[in-house]
């Protein structure tokens, strides 16, 4: 900013544009998540990039995924989506860079609230926040965050690398974060459907979101793991197969479903397998490693299920196709937040 340029003030008295030194020291640089020694320059006003020893003989593992819109729980989601995007390569999540650019309404408690939750989320996975961007800005109305994740890992996880003969397993139940968004979003449509207890602990599933913990126990067994998104479980494995040019033969009853899940689906008359479907993991692990996964699994008290086997396409392309479903799963969450209200 040029001498004696001023800044537009927006009506609660916060200027548009760079958060002032002063500020980005109390909102921002008092959150940089993980102390990681191999960060030799970090975030500062006046350093334009950070500066990182990187460890001999590791591969670089790279996603970078926005949420726009949010506010509540913002932070913590935005760590949460890169870190299991990360994690399904089979990496450790170290080193991130923020973007927040705020409406001015919404002014430095805001950064300093976000800023929070992704420093507790990075601290608790051991990453090192690097740098990014902060700014108040009057074009946008609704929050707009991103972030850039970085991690290390020992291997390339590619799809080439799943074979015929290869178990496909399932860890925790499918549509965690899809039931926990109906939960928080739309409680109507689940009164008479669960118990208000019951429908306060689904809204708490968005705490078993990650999937850093299957990571860190596959990733020496599996060939490739992924992390199912929009199109819930449905979508994910379709996406396996097209990326391995393979089928797969699917138990459907073997994949695991909550009892909530199962009832809200019953009663709202959706498919569960193609719920958005974060906090789950797919995995394609060699027969031979399969009661390894088992077994380590069983030990650290997370929940795992063999739900079908990789193997060629009977008709010379990858198919992996629910019998009554279409060619493309789509995802079930968007129509069911648009319903109108339930009667009471």
């Amino acid at each position: 900013m040029e001498m004696g340029e001023k800044k537009e003030v927006s009506a609660n008295g916060a200027p548009s544009g760079k958060l002032s030194a002063e500020a980005l020291e109390r909102a921002v640089f008092a959150n940089t998540g993980a102390a990681r020694g191999e960060v030799l320059i970090g975030p500062a006003v006046g350093e334009d990039a950070a500066v990182i020893e990187w460890p001999q003989g590791k591969l670089l593992v790279f996603a970078s995924d926005p949420i726009v819109g949010a506010v509540s729980g913002a932070g913590r989601l935005l760590v949460r989506v890169n870190v299991n995007d990360i994690a399904s390569k089979g990496a450790e999540p170290c080193f991130m860079t923020v973007t927040i650019i705020l409406p001015p309404s919404m002014g430095e408690g805001a950064v300093a609230s976000i800023m929070k939750e992704i420093h507790d989320a990075c601290a608790a996975d051991g990453i090192a926040i690097v740098g990014g961007h902060t700014e108040l800005n009057d074009l946008y109305a609704h929050p707009v965050l991103n972030a850039a994740l970085i991690g290390t890992a020992d291997r390339a996880f590619r799809a080439s690398d799943v074979a015929s003969g290869d178990v496909l397993f399932v860890s925790k139940h499918v549509g965690i974060e899809g039931m926990a968004i109906l939960a928080s979003d739309r409680p109507d449509l689940l009164a008479g459907v669960l118990s208000d207890d019951e429908t306060a602990l689904t809204r708490g599933w968005m705490d078993h979101t990650s999937v850093l913990g299957e990571s860190r126990l596959l990733r020496g067994h599996a060939s490739f793991m992924h992390d199912p998104t929009e199109g819930g479980f449905l979508g994910g494995l379709g996406e396996i197969c097209r990326l391995a040019g393979l089928d797969a033969d699917i138990s459907y009853d073997a994949v695991p479903l909550h009892p909530f899940t199962r009832r809200a689906a019953e009663a709202l008359g959706f498919d569960p397998l193609r719920l958005v479907a974060s906090g789950s993991m797919i995995a394609a692990v060699p027969a031979d490693h399969a009661a390894l996964v088992e077994s380590a699994f069983l030990d650290a008290s997370i929940e795992i299920a063999r739900v079908g086997v990789m193997k060629a396409p009977a008709d010379g392309g990858a198919s992996c196709r629910h019998p009554a479903l279409s060619a493309e799963p789509g995802e079930e969450l968007w129509p069911l937040l648009k319903r109108g209200r339930r009667p009471a």
